[in-house]
């Protein structure tokens, strides 16, 4: 997928900002013909926009009518329209609704009050004011997001994180550089992101390639049990791991000898190779997914909550955040990312009893980086369950997990005072 500048008036080719270039697909004849934007979400994402904004804007700046919450990703412009005209509409919505005044970034979030829309800034600070004379003002206006019980937490939670920011900064030189704060402002997330987006859009452009060759050679890794079991014999102790397979799932995977057990045992096996967890390349454990047609499934978030970490979790959640944000996108993925920590936790305790007194901070961190949500960690931590680890494990890592529920708890509660104020 060919990648731009979001400002297309910068030729710098490591501008940092970048977005899928809108590709389009007519559809119909006649009086029925339509235009699908086919990556509008995807476009809209990298810009930090709701989708219905750009239809939204396509519409008026092209007098044509527009759906603004197709159920199937199928985002409609009424009529033929060519992908470099909405290119070029796109330019003119992101000088007035995405970049800054000042600073010209695009890293500003939208925030609606008293019948206004500022552009804040988070790379210079600066507040601007979007032009209510357009017409997609009045569109915003008109369709402000409600807000959340989530959106409650995390504004509960960043006023919290800046009340106990020198207590944690403290806290995290006690501990060690795995002790980092989990409410600290985290600057390298963005461009970690941003990096890894780039890096995985070049590499899996060349994974099909790659794959068609590898099918025409004679050469191929032996997959049965005993190969996999033989492999798994030989890697050192601390890579050897009772990987956990869910084996049950609402599409009939069942377990055994799955592509999820290669992805586990092929992750343990870089780890063992290389050196360490920590220097098995997001990109690669990516593109390995990929390869096997598993990067959309939960139960490669399972898995990977296993094999991705070992006894300094806390400080490798940050670096593994990009790649996992990528994989998280359901409320099914998010359970499958706990459950997975839950057996991890398990695994660990053995040799570091203390694992325990991290599941706050697990979570903490989780939480902050968007990978779980409020009402899927309450619901997780409300039962213990046998299903994966030993029931004694599950109510040990629910009881550490208490405070982090409570916490949670706590913000929406006193949120709700605030605005009954």
């Amino acid at each position: 997928m060919a990648l731009v500048n979001v400002r297309r008036d910068v030729s710098d080719p490591f501008y940092r900002y970048k977005m899928e270039r809108i590709q389009t697909k007519i559809e119909g004849k006649g009086n029925g013909i339509k235009t699908v934007v086919v990556n509008l979400s995807s476009v809209a994402q990298s810009l930090a926009r709701p989708g219905s904004y750009l239809i939204k804007y396509f519409g008026f700046e092209l007098g044509a009518q527009t759906n603004i919450d197709p159920p199937d990703d199928r985002w409609i412009i009424n009529g033929a329209h060519e992908s470099s005209k909405l290119q070029e509409l796109l330019d003119g919505f992101i000088s007035k609704f995405v970049l800054c005044k000042k600073c010209k970034n695009p890293e500003t979030d939208v925030h609606i009050k008293d019948g206004h829309i500022t552009l804040d800034c988070k790379a210079c600070g600066q507040r601007t004011q979007a032009d209510l004379r357009q017409k997609l003002s009045g569109f915003i206006l008109k369709n402000v997001p409600k807000k959340t019980k989530l959106d409650k937490a995390e504004r509960r939670a960043a006023r919290k994180a800046k009340q106990n920011g020198k207590g944690a900064d403290e806290n995290s030189g006690e501990n060690g550089s795995d002790q980092a704060s989990p409410n600290g402002d985290d600057q390298g997330i963005e461009s970690d992101d941003d990096f890894l987006t780039r890096k995985i859009k070049t590499e899996a452009q060349t994974l099909e390639s790659k794959l068609v060759e590898i099918e025409d050679d004679d050469w191929a890794v032996d997959m049965s049990e005993e190969a996999v079991k033989a492999r798994a014999q030989q890697l050192p102790d601390e890579f050897k791991q009772k990987l956990v397979i869910e084996d049950e799932d609402e599409d009939g995977e069942g377990g055994g000898n799955t592509v999820y057990d290669q992805f586990g045992t092929w992750i343990e096996e870089q780890a063992a190779a290389k050196g360490g967890v920590e220097k098995v390349d997001d990109v690669e454990i990516y593109v390995k997914a990929k390869e096997l047609g598993i990067e959309s499934k939960h139960r490669t978030v399972f898995v990977l909550a296993q094999t991705v970490f070992d006894e300094n979790i806390c400080a490798q959640i940050g670096k593994r955040a990009p790649m996992l944000k990528r994989l998280v996108s359901s409320e099914r993925h998010e359970r499958a990312l706990l459950r997975g920590t839950e057996c991890l936790v398990g695994q660990l305790s053995a040799d570091y009893p203390d694992v325990y007194e991290k599941v706050v901070k697990i979570l903490h961190l989780y939480y902050h980086h968007d990978l779980i949500s409020e009402d899927v960690v309450t619901k997780w931590g409300t039962k213990a369950s046998k299903k994966y680890v030993d029931i004694a494990i599950s109510k040990k890592v629910r009881k550490a997990a208490e405070p982090f529920l409570r916490w949670l708890e706590e913000a929406e509660s006193e949120e709700d005072d605030s605005d009954d104020e």
